[in-house]
């Protein structure tokens, strides 16, 4: 085999170092701040397009990710190492997203309707998208996941 087949034969990587789409779990330690959102968005969106996922599921996906990255930055403060720890779980058609962070003031909820407000509707638009969504915390952090595609194994809280 020639240098140029086995490189052919290599997964491609993300810009995190990621196989893209290999694997059933993906991690991704994101660094703290708003410019991480958007890297991390398309990583997970190129991921789940070489799995072959139905479109919408995808779509999804990238919101929720987004907007749970987003609430993470406003509300919370970085893990010890100063970054956030980005999980992507596929099993069949569903897709389990999760952001863990070093946790905040206040435990996540979604905002009151509102429609005069510029802010405030991440939660809202997670749990629309999603089939569940919920949160946990431990000494290390809090984990805000969600579920698009259908139910997932965990029990929403």
């Amino acid at each position: 085999m020639t240098a140029a087949e086995k490189k052919a034969d290599e997964p491609k990587l993300d810009e995190f170092g990621g196989a893209i789409g290999q694997g059933q779990v993906r991690t991704i330690r994101a660094p703290w701040g708003p410019s991480t959102v958007t890297r991390v968005r398309k990583a997970v969106v190129a991921d789940l397009r070489a799995r072959d996922l139905d479109e919408q599921t995808i779509d999804e996906s990238e919101i929720v990710v987004s907007e749970l990255m987003t609430n993470a930055i406003r509300h919370a403060r970085p893990l010890a190492d100063g970054c956030l720890r980005v999980r992507w779980k596929v099993r069949g058609e569903v897709v389990e997203v999760e952001v863990t962070d070093g946790g905040g003031d206040s435990l996540p909820s979604p905002a009151p309707a509102a429609v005069w407000v510029s802010s405030g509707r991440g939660l809202r638009i997670v749990r629309s998208l999603a089939h569940e969504w919920g949160f946990g915390e431990d000494k290390g952090g809090q984990t805000v996941w969600a579920a698009m595609g259908g139910p997932s194994r965990r029990r929403a809280t």
